[in-house]
């Protein structure tokens, strides 16, 4: 799994959908150089569970209560406050939600991939050359017209936020089209490659990386997605039918 060097690392993590979902976990932690942490399960003795969403087993009312319950706490926690304040998550929404909405994609699906590609840091570059808030690669970059010129290269350009940022959604609004809406496979095409979906049967590769990636791209969705108003019942009115009209007295002449 791709390792977040920044500090906001954390997630919620809900219940899949799918009527066999289990219970859903964050586990994590925070090292001693300020560097958070995530999985969706216990990998060593330094993980704490966080998080336990419901499961689909328990009746539909215990299960949403359990839900509410379980990210009102999380919502308390220094770890939800660092994910969801961290000043820069703030300064790229409004670049985020621009670029969301031009390319007809939920904006919280964009700030998820950013939170687990980048932690929301402008200038982070990965061992394998991703580039920015999206992690673009070069290749990537010069497929959507990004070239470099005499006042910036292209791995320059790709660092500036507006760029990768539209890039990035450009290509996440293709994989989606290329795999006929379906978000997990255009997440494990985001992290692997379309063409490593295609070769295994337009499925998620079989690489403990990107069934990891598709999984903490969703939770974060969730976690960034406004919660549903709640539900009300609906209210009966009864409306009175007409009333008939009062019989005519007759009045008898004598």
């Amino acid at each position: 799994m791709r390792r977040i060097r920044h500090a906001l690392a954390l997630c919620i993590a809900l219940a899949l959908a799918g009527g066999t979902a289990a219970r859903a976990e964050l586990w994590g932690y925070v090292d001693e150089a300020g560097v958070a942490h995530f999985a969706t399960e216990k990998r060593d003795e330094r993980y704490q569970l966080f998080f336990k969403g419901a499961t689909s087993l328990d009746p539909p009312d215990a299960a949403a209560l359990a839900e509410a319950k379980a990210r009102e706490d999380f919502m308390r926690t220094p770890l939800f406050q660092r994910v969801t304040h961290h000043p820069n998550v703030r300064r790229f929404e409004p670049l985020i939600e621009q670029q969301a909405r031009a390319h007809n994609l939920d904006p919280a699906l964009v700030k998820a991939v950013i939170a687990v590609e980048s932690s929301f840091e402008p200038g982070a570059v990965s061992p394998k050359g991703a580039l920015g808030l999206m992690q673009i690669i070069p290749p990537t970059g010069e497929r959507y017209g990004v070239t470099g010129d005499r006042k910036r290269s292209l791995e320059q350009k790709l660092l500036d936020p507006a760029v990768n940022v539209r890039v990035g959604t450009r290509y996440l609004r293709d994989l989606l089209a290329l795999f006929a809406n379906d978000l997990k496979l255009a997440l494990a095409a985001y992290n692997a490659g379309e063409q490593a979906v295609q070769r295994h049967g337009n499925a998620i590769p079989p690489y403990p990386e990107t069934q990891e990636y598709v999984k903490l791209v969703q939770q974060f969705h969730a976690l960034y997605r406004p919660l549903p108003p709640p539900e009300r019942k609906p209210v009966r009115i009864v409306i009175p039918g007409k009333r008939a009209p009062p019989a005519p007295s007759h009045v008898v002449a004598q």
